[in-house]
């Protein structure tokens, strides 16, 4: 039986581990696609986007070691989809 879990989540509230159930349960609804750039989230983003320049220094350090990000609003803290990396920082 499968268990149904509610989108979105306040993603302040959630443990390491719990941001990796939602990030995997946002892949599964997205069918693998990046909710940005709609490119599957196992390959690189589109060159348009990795073309694009980023402020590296803006993000933390381990911040581009994940390559699938968990999207979040910073203003309501609930998620939003799985995202490449690349496309959260651009």
């Amino acid at each position: 039986m499968e268990i149904k879990m509610e989108l979105p989540v306040n993603y302040n509230n959630l443990t390491v581990p719990e941001k990796r159930k939602v990030r995997e349960e946002y892949i599964r609804r997205q069918s693998g696609l990046c909710y940005f750039c709609h490119a599957p989230l196992n390959e690189s983003p589109p060159t348009e986007v990795m073309n694009r320049r980023v402020k590296s220094y803006l993000f933390p350090p381990q911040f581009f070691k994940w390559p699938v990000h968990l999207h979040h609003s910073h203003k309501t803290g609930m998620t939003l989809g799985a995202v490449h990396c690349r496309c959260n920082a651009v």
